[in-house]
């Protein structure tokens, strides 16, 4: 599902009301725990997190007027999902995501590469999304994005 919104406010006044409280539990969860430097915006039409061009102006290469994305979440038709630059670019920071998971949620964790999806907002692992979030800083992410934008 896709929202047209413009501003998290805006998202949430969107979302199913059976959703509302996960979702702003999770954005809370998520701005009281990201590292400083990380902005709030609406991206690609999710909440998002992003490096803001104010610390890094290439922006993100695919689309550089654009700041660099980190994180965003959504809800969905089917979920609520959660989506983790980090996660993707990272296999410490994945693996450590996948050991942890199972303590916080008996539920099969449903993740793709970047996308853990969440099909029971009663079950979304509020605490552990708290860690993921302080587990990497702004300059963590730019040095991880450019050594795997200069592989390529």
């Amino acid at each position: 599902m896709r929202y047209e919104a413009n501003s998290p406010e805006d998202y949430i006044s969107q979302v199913p009301e059976d959703r509302q409280n996960a979702i702003k539990k999770l954005r809370k969860i998520i701005n009281d725990n990201l590292p400083k430097g990380f902005e709030e915006t609406m991206s690609y039409g999710m909440i998002g997190y992003v490096v803001p061009h104010s610390i890094y102006p290439d922006g993100y290469h695919c689309t550089p007027e654009l700041p660099l994305p980190f994180m965003s979440f959504a809800s969905q038709k089917n979920s609520v999902n959660l989506y983790h630059s980090g996660i993707y670019a990272h296999k410490e920071l994945h693996d450590w995501f996948v050991k942890e998971y199972p303590k916080h949620c008996t539920r099969k964790l449903d993740m793709g590469k970047s996308c853990i999806r969440f099909k029971k907002v009663e079950e979304i692992p509020f605490e552990l999304i708290g860690e993921l979030c302080k587990k990497m800083t702004v300059k963590d992410f730019i040095d991880i994005y450019e050594t795997n934008i200069k592989k390529k």
